[in-house]
């Protein structure tokens, strides 16, 4: 078997996660032919030659991705690489894939999903997915975790165990779009923002715009992150750990805060494309680490204006949700052109306008409280590069480890000890729900009308 390793980090021969890929060889070196293809670290140079790429791809038939995971889905390095090779005509039918990706398990279940869905467009066949702490391989339990993830590799590949893209019927042809609604009063006193990275032919993303704009009760500003200059990716660097100053000197941060992140409500505008969107916006998405893990934008108003099957695309769906939901802001919802998009486009400006009157707020669910509790703990062990994430979450209280709410440990052991007792037993049977409700109807008792 000859194995290609596509390594998309921008560290290149530095990359944390392409000493997993290192680890295999070294481990079993008999197994295959190795060989590793350095993307992340050369992705410019490929926009404008991409023959080495396709030599190295044709020469395999295995491709092992390997990359970090900075923020819900692969590195915009690797996803501007999908997007080169889907365009240049390149074959990769038949061969078989996998990924190796290290994070701190933060949405690595969607990054996993994303690459997975794109082999698949490619006609490959998937093997599976080794998601590593980006420590496990200093550790025993991660080595041997390295190792059954390569043996069952081999074991799959052998036995023709593997992932096919399932069929679909062909994308039917729909009209497109023409802006309908009428131009609503504006009032002054609250700033929406939409960051898009439409196209020119993006046309009806462009009119589901305008037509937002035209049903908006507030004036909406239109920022499109295709038109600033950006240097380069994020590099995974932590340069910006400790000062929250971004290496490149490209004016982005400057961008991010003056010209987006002030206003009061956030509506991201995209065509779907390569089961999220062109890799413009992932470039845009990866250059806010000069943010760090902080949640700047919470309790702001964030929606969405999507072009394309969205209603297709679960793990989209879900990294749409989760982010808003992490980010600590107002979820407005989804305006789509698969229904009548009109109406959608109506009810998301009218949804909007509505939190920003009413300060709507709500609280987070899974996606959001286990994302939080992640950076949580990463931030606190690793205070003394991350100063700038420390500060923030000292000041907003985030750092709530069970460990410091002893009155409720001391009362439960408390109560622990006294259901011990059959006597206690007996007279609490069938009460504990009555006890439960107790401080509930306390609160009920207390509240009156809203005027």
């Amino acid at each position: 078997m000859k194995i290609l390793f596509i390594n998309a980090s921008p560290k290149g021969e530095r990359s944390v996660t392409l000493q997993t890929a290192r680890y295999i060889e070294k481990r079993y070196p008999n197994a295959c032919e190795y060989s590793i293809l350095h993307t992340g670290a050369h992705i410019k140079a490929l926009e404008k030659d991409f023959s080495e790429a396709e030599k190295a791809i044709n020469a395999a038939d295995t491709i092992i991705f390997v990359y970090p995971v900075y923020t819900f889905i692969a590195p915009y390095q690797l996803h501007r690489f999908i997007e080169l090779t889907k365009a240049s005509g390149v074959s990769c039918k038949g061969k078989y894939c996998a990924q190796i990706l290290t994070s701190k398990h933060f949405y690595d279940v969607t990054a996993m999903k994303y690459i997975e869905e794109n082999a698949l467009d490619l006609g490959m066949r998937y093997l599976g997915a080794l998601s590593a702490d980006m420590d496990d391989l200093q550790s025993e339990a991660g080595r041997y975790e390295a190792d059954c993830f390569f043996e069952r590799l081999l074991f799959d590949a052998e036995n023709g165990n593997y992932v096919e893209a399932p069929s679909h019927a062909p994308l039917a042809a729909r009209p497109a779009y023409e802006p309908s609604l009428p131009e609503a009063e504006k009032s002054e006193g609250k700033d929406i923002v939409v960051v898009t990275n439409a196209a020119t032919e993006d046309v009806n993303l462009r009119n589901m715009i305008e037509d937002f704009i035209n049903a908006s009760e507030y004036p909406v500003r239109v920022v499109n992150v295709r038109d600033f200059p950006f240097r380069g990716g994020c590099l995974g660097c932590f340069n910006c750990a400790i000062s929250g100053k971004c290496v490149y000197n490209d004016g982005f941060e400057d961008f991010l805060r003056n010209d987006i992140q002030r206003a009061d409500a956030l509506i991201y505008a995209f065509t779907v494309s390569d089961h999220y969107t062109h890799s413009s916006f992932k470039l845009y998405d990866d250059r806010q680490f000069c943010n760090g893990h902080r949640t700047v934008t919470a309790g702001k108003v964030t929606g969405y204006i999507i072009s394309g099957e969205y209603s297709k695309e679960a793990n989209l769906r879900m990294i749409v949700e989760a982010r808003a939901n992490v980010s600590g802001m107002y979820f407005a919802g989804v305006a789509g052109d698969e229904g009548d998009t009109g109406k959608e486009l109506a009810t998301l400006a009218k949804t909007v306008c509505f939190a920003l009157d009413k300060g709507l707020s709500a609280p987070q669910n899974f996606y959001g409280v286990g994302g939080t509790k992640i950076f949580r703990d990463l931030v606190y062990t690793m205070q003394g590069i991350m100063q700038a994430d420390h500060v923030f979450y000292k000041e907003h209280g985030v750092y709530d480890f069970p460990q410091k709410k002893r009155g409720m440990i001391v009362a439960m052991k408390f109560l622990g000890l006294l259901m011990r007792s059959p006597a206690v037993q007996k007279k609490m049977k069938g009460q504990m729900t009555k006890y439960m409700l107790m401080p509930y109807e306390k609160v009920l008792e207390k509240t009156t009308p809203k005027v």
